[in-house]
């Protein structure tokens, strides 16, 4: 995780890993031999979960390109953070290219940069080691070729070795020690909630593989978003301020909200980007929620209790201080991007049946927009004719 750019980097990687490692908080209790069984179950179930995806979506047929499968990686909570700063680094580097350029015309900011690179280094490591304990599984679409190494530690008995790996981008990650501590805290079958949540994780990985634009399509309107940021301190302090003095009890008069931090420090562009993305990714999860539900009658038995439960849990959240940092993390948005996606999906699917609405993979101009979201009739309407 050295950093090439000899401290150009607006984050400390380096100390962003070491900070979320030292900050994680353990699994759950289990044996070496009872998580060697985990594993062994996860990777089964993923192989078994593409074959019913495929089937139940019919993508991967003559209709949509099928490309080679991306690598399946069990790990634990520090992998899991390791592989996303990796990912984070590719994403961001649009965004690092405008800082550094600012910097060669600003004398003497080298040392303050290098101060706000450690203090940001510790912000998101404290960050990635919340969301560390949240993740199930994640199909990481920016991912290099390789995933960094663990040390043999006791967190580590759920990580499997990194052996093999092609150079086809993106890469399914399943968190083991998350997986087997919602199961008991729900008290459902381990073996159907870890094929459930395969199922959903599968999903994610079908809609890339077999749609070959869609990883592009998504990493450029995301570099587009952060080439529009405003890297001017003053502006994005003046954006805080206007957003923070709409809350009531801080100064304003309770007519704004703070929002997620991204919404304080987006630009109207940035909205508009956003406002595209938001409806790509209420699509993507949507349609895994409305796979794994679709496909678990038939292969996972208890796939109704699990619904309930787990759907419960997502709305509860663990506490206040959970609930807190989920809205201002944006975790919030991402569950109604889960329901709003799964209405749409169904929509379109009564209406022209899932031939039909998998004419939304042909291009980008066939995806939804963020009012089709909500409406799915139109969309029929527009794509469909």
């Amino acid at each position: 995780m050295t950093s090439a750019s000899g401290g150009a980097d607006m984050v400390d990687w380096n100390l962003a890993v070491a900070t979320a490692t030292r900050l994680v908080r353990p699994g759950p209790e289990v044996s070496r031999e009872e998580a060697r069984t985990v594993v062994a179950e996860l990777r089964r179930h993923a192989l078994e979960a593409e074959e019913h995806v495929r089937a139940f979506t019919g993508m991967g047929s003559s209709s949509l390109m099928e490309a080679p499968a991306t690598p399946v990686l069990v790990v634990d909570r520090p992998g899991w953070v390791r592989a996303n700063v990796a990912g984070f680094r590719t994403v961001v580097q649009p965004l690092v290219d405008k800082l550094r350029a600012r910097r060669t015309e600003s004398p003497g900011s080298a040392a303050f940069a290098s101060l706000g690179e450690k203090a940001t280094g510790v912000e998101v490591g404290a960050v990635l080691a919340f969301l560390s304990g949240k993740v199930l599984g994640q199909y990481e679409t920016f991912a290099p070729a390789e995933l960094p190494s663990a040390p043999d530690t006791p967190e580590s008995l759920f990580a499997q070795p990194r052996r093999g790996l092609d150079q086809q981008p993106g890469r399914l990650l399943l968190v083991a020690p998350n997986i087997v501590q919602v199961e008991r805290e729900l008290d459902v079958a381990p073996h159907d909630f870890r094929l459930w949540v395969c199922l959903h994780e599968e999903t994610h990985r079908t809609q890339f593989t077999a749609v070959p634009w869609l990883r592009d399509h998504i990493q450029s309107e995301v570099q587009d978003f952060l080439v529009q940021t405003d890297v001017d301190p003053t502006a994005l302090m003046d954006r805080v301020r206007d957003a923070f003095g709409g809350i009531p009890g801080l100064g304003g008069r309770g007519n704004g909200s703070a929002g997620t931090l991204m919404e304080v420090v987006q630009s109207p562009a940035q909205r508009e980007i956003l406002g595209r993305l938001t409806a790509v990714m209420s699509l993507l999860e949507g349609h895994a929620d409305v796979v794994m539900d679709g496909v678990g009658p038939a292969v996972v038995p208890s796939v109704a209790e699990i619904r309930e439960k787990f759907q419960k849990r997502r709305d509860r959240g663990a506490g206040r201080l959970d609930l807190a940092l989920r809205r201002l993390l944006g975790m919030d948005a991402k569950l109604r991007q889960y329901q709003d996606g799964a209405v749409f999906v169904r929509g379109v699917v009564e209406r022209v049946g899932m031939a039909g609405f998998n004419r939304v993979w042909t291009s980008p101009n066939t995806l939804p927009t963020k009012e089709e979201i909500h409406d799915p009739a139109a969309w029929v309407a527009r794509v469909i004719g």
